[in-house]
């Protein structure tokens, strides 16, 4: 049971639900407007810029980079836009907030969790996971049935959320060789096991069907051209599903994410 994965997925569904509503409601520059003050706003903006600066680059979602109680404060600031249509009570969640910030403070984490709290901290993460999908879901389906893909992150820095259009082109370019992972977050409104993969969208098709999100994909020959898509997709073990995605048969969701391929250097 990987608690921290748990609980850093949760976060980032949050942030990528706030993202989805509040630039809807104020822009691209929603985070002015949130109700977090200035201050905080510019430490956000210096951790973005210090892991550009370590790393080479930075996630573009500058909320990836609020504190937790950041997020509560917009939850409250903001609960009148469509957020009250996501949870059932406010006061409800802002206690299930609570519990799960004890849970991942570092104090807490020097010590190992009593099993009671892993459960607790997988219930209450899976249940604000579950509404925030059911929203979406309910968005586009008016039922809420099928697991959907929450967040796609490769390892140069792009990324994808919820609410986005579900193709991506990167503007990454690669060659033969270079290799990228991608990390891949889902949710099914029914708790069951999710089933993940991610597949070149190249014949012959190569790709394996498993229950996490981790993958790692080395480009190949093959691949080379102005654009080439990788497809990034979820199901349930049920019997039926939400659609029918060439080479991959039935699945519930898919995400693409598209990139250059050069020739192999001379």
């Amino acid at each position: 049971m990987d608690i921290t994965t748990e609980l850093r997925n949760t976060e980032n569904s949050l942030r990528d639900l706030y993202t989805y509503i509040l630039s809807n409601k104020f822009g691209e520059e929603w985070h002015l407007k949130c109700g977090v003050s200035s201050d905080r706003i510019d430490k956000w903006k210096a951790r973005k810029d210090l892991e550009h600066k370590n790393f080479g680059y930075s996630d573009p979602r500058l909320i990836y980079y609020a504190d937790f109680y950041d997020l509560k404060t917009i939850l409250k600031h903001n609960w009148q836009h469509d957020l009250s249509k996501v949870f059932g009570k406010l006061k409800e969640l802002e206690v299930l907030l609570d519990i799960l910030e004890e849970l991942r403070n570092p104090d807490a984490h020097r010590r190992n969790l009593l099993p009671y709290q892993k459960y607790l901290a997988m219930g209450i993460s899976g249940k604000i996971r579950t509404e925030i999908t059911g929203y979406f879901s309910k968005m586009e389906t008016g039922e809420s049935y099928y697991p959907r893909i929450e967040c796609v992150q490769d390892s140069l820095g792009n990324s994808w959320a919820i609410g986005e259009q579900n193709t991506l082109f990167t503007n990454e370019v690669l060659r033969p060789g270079n290799e990228i992972q991608f990390n891949v977050s889902a949710t099914d409104p029914l708790g069951e096991t999710i089933e993940f993969t991610v597949m070149p969208v190249s014949s012959p098709w190569e790709f394996e069907w498993k229950e996490n999100g981790d993958f790692s994909l080395v480009i190949k020959k093959q691949y080379v051209g102005k654009i080439f898509w990788i497809c990034i997709a979820v199901r349930s073990k049920r019997e039926f599903h939400a659609m029918s995605e060439v080479g991959l048969g039935s699945v519930d969701d898919t995400v693409k994410f598209g990139y250059e391929v050069l020739p192999p250097k001379r």
